[in-house]
């Protein structure tokens, strides 16, 4: 499965010069809760509600979503092999915990800390075009 991270999916959202292929769409996409909020976040701090709010409810309807419960969230406060942002580490906890239910997790980010914390904690990568 593809743990898509915020950078790809607000990529998609806006319609950015880099953003992901048609494959990735057709694959099982997950993400932490965390992505809904910082998604919400940013469009509505741009005043894109009304024009990109459809884009963002059907996004989060194609992911699974990991919930940022207590298990995902102590996994967070722990040390990680490189450092990282705090919704980074967040984000990584969640491919983390899928990872320890014998998923096998690829991340797809644009972001370089996400993409070495990634491949620190034996998590894939996913090849973006």
């Amino acid at each position: 499965m593809i743990y898509l991270d915020t950078s790809v999916a607000l990529a998609h959202l806006l319609a950015e010069d880099r953003r992901p292929g048609e494959a990735i769409w057709s694959r099982p996409l997950v993400s932490s809760r965390l992505l809904e909020y910082e998604a919400w976040n940013l469009i509505n701090s741009r005043g894109l509600g009304a024009s990109h709010g459809p884009l963002v409810e059907d996004l989060i309807e194609r992911l699974g979503i990991v919930e940022l419960d207590g298990e995902t969230l102590a996994r967070a406060r722990e040390p990680f092999p490189v450092p990282l942002r705090t919704l980074d580490a967040i984000h990584l906890a969640s491919a983390v915990y899928l990872k320890g239910r014998g998923f096998r997790v690829e991340v797809a980010t644009y972001d370089a800390r996400m993409r070495d914390g990634a491949l620190a904690l034996g998590l894939g990568l996913y090849a973006l075009e």
